[in-house]
């Protein structure tokens, strides 16, 4: 069954992995572990004054780190890719200020930020290194 498919949408054709897609992305991997990590710990710390305002804020960024790698995957153009990549760094770096301002107000202690920076300076490096991999493809 080696058919080739007609594609009607003036792309390139390339054969579809399935075992290839943004999942595999170590920058994605990173950003889902950084979004676990608020999710299981963090948000669990929160005084429930903090329901619609801190809590509310780091949900939002925390599943704008993994959305937006995987939309910007999903994008034709290198371009279009970077663009969303770069959102979720912003949100990486969001992250680090509510996950500051938890240790400020008390919420968490030395321990816990300390495990939070650490996993928000991994998914920085391994984004920020991809981002200058996909800009180096849109090169060629």
């Amino acid at each position: 069954m080696d058919e080739v498919v007609e594609n009607n949408l003036n792309e390139p054709f390339e054969e579809y992995k399935s075992y290839k897609d943004f999942t595999t992305l170590v920058c994605w991997k990173d950003a889902r572990d950084l979004k676990l990590f608020f999710y299981d710990t963090i948000l669990k710390l929160l005084p429930i004054e903090e329901k619609y305002n801190l809590n509310n804020q780091i949900r939002r960024a925390s599943v704008s780190t993994t959305a937006n790698i995987a939309e910007g995957y999903g994008r034709f153009h290198y371009q279009e890719g970077i663009q969303f990549y770069r959102i979720s760094r912003g949100s990486i770096y969001e992250l680090k200020d509510h996950l500051i301002s938890c240790f400020d107000l008390k919420y968490v202690d030395q321990k816990t930020y300390t495990n939070g920076i650490n996993l928000i300076e991994k998914a920085k490096v391994s984004l920020s290194g991809f981002i200058k991999y996909v800009q180096k493809q849109k090169g060629k």
